[in-house]
């Protein structure tokens, strides 16, 4: 069954810092593996199914469109980054993995990943949050956000992203 993506490449390259330059190959995994963790988690089996099946069949309408448009894809967006940008200079070759040099550009350190990382995620739980306020208003539009069922993915309705207090 094809994986129908809630964002195109252009959604990425246009609201990140990424590169018009990139190969989609580098980094399309990452919008998927975002979507199917980060996004089903707050959108739970059925919404995400529905708004899949919708996209796949190109009738995605109404308040789903507004849902997906507004709320849904700022989301991903930062989201796919954030899982994205630990991996972006790394390539796994016949002879090994290799990190990318540029002759007329300087690597970043690992503190600066890291940093880079946690701007993107704090990106991605501001727009989480407002989708979050979003459904707990408008719940009654999208019945499926709260029809899961037994190994179904229940959706995570909690903004706290915090680790762990003791």
């Amino acid at each position: 069954m094809a994986t129908a993506l809630f964002i195109k490449r252009t959604d990425l390259v246009r609201n990140t810092i990424l590169d018009g330059n990139v190969d989609t190959d580098k980094f399309i995994q990452f919008i998927k593996i975002a979507q199917q963790i980060h996004i089903r988690n707050y959108l739970g089996s059925d919404l995400y199914n529905k708004i899949s099946n919708d996209i796949i069949a190109d009738s995605l309408s109404g308040d789903y469109l507004t849902l997906v448009n507004t709320y849904i894809q700022p989301m991903l967006i930062h989201f796919a980054m954030v899982d994205y940008l630990p991996f972006a200079a790394y390539q796994v070759k016949n002879g090994g993995i290799f990190k990318h040099t540029s002759e007329t550009a300087e690597t970043v350190s690992k503190n600066e990943v890291d940093y880079l990382v946690q701007k993107e995620r704090e990106f991605a739980e501001y727009y989480t949050r407002r989708f979050l306020d979003y459904m707990t208003h408008n719940q009654s539009s999208f019945p499926e956000y709260n029809t899961n069922t037994n190994e179904d993915v229940m959706p995570d309705k909690d903004s706290l992203f915090n680790g762990w207090v003791l």
